[in-house]
């Protein structure tokens, strides 16, 4: 029987991954909004807000994958645009720590709504296509965190409170977060949580 052509399923979903990432990226330029924000000047505020004191920009560099020089000049920005505050770490003063304003804040809101393009996109998923791409996206994530390829992120598979098939007899909700004590499905999977915890080396 004669094989379909084209590349073998590995290069295809990567092909696939990579075109859906372009068109996150676009996206984000699209969605600049009032204050004109470049997509990495959108994920550091986004990452701030996630956070409950304030963070070396050191520690932006490592979880958002870029560089020293780029993030200083992207957070350099983002101060003139009263969006961030910086001030020195009392811990070491030759370091600068920085946190969202009350701009910022707004602006983390506004970023966190799911634009109407990508919302009508992942609308024509099924819940069972849903939970299965979250559940394959965790997975591959882990797999690349574990080989310290991407940065790590707050999600259920390295969390302390992530209980995987603790409830088997349970096919729509098998596992258990111990944060909030109570059962979930693979739909329910985080890949960013701000009640993380990381696991116990």
């Amino acid at each position: 029987m004669p094989e379909v052509p084209g590349l073998p399923p590995t290069h295809q979903l990567l092909t696939g991954l990579a075109r859906l990432g372009q068109a996150v990226r676009i996206d984000a330029w699209r969605n600049s909004g009032p204050h004109n924000l470049s997509p990495l000047q959108a994920d550091i505020i986004t990452f701030l807000d996630g956070e409950a004191r304030p963070r070396r920009q050191g520690d932006i560099v490592g979880a958002l994958a870029s560089t020293p020089p780029t993030v200083s000049d992207a957070v350099k920005v983002l101060r003139a645009k009263k969006l961030l505050d910086g001030a020195r770490d009392p811990a070491d003063a030759r370091a600068v720590v920085v946190r969202l304003t009350a701009e910022g804040e707004a602006e983390a809101r506004r970023l966190a709504a799911v634009s109407r393009t990508m919302s009508e996109a992942i609308s024509v998923l099924s819940e069972s296509d849903l939970a299965a791409m979250l559940r394959g996206t965790a997975a591959v994530m882990k797999a690349l965190q574990d080989r310290q390829a991407i940065p790590v992120s707050r999600m259920c598979l390295t969390c302390r409170f992530f209980g995987p098939d603790a409830h088997p007899e349970d096919t729509a909700r098998p596992h258990h977060c111990h944060f909030v004590d109570a059962p979930f499905g693979d739909a329910e999977l985080r890949v960013t949580c701000p009640d993380h915890q990381p696991l116990e080396p």
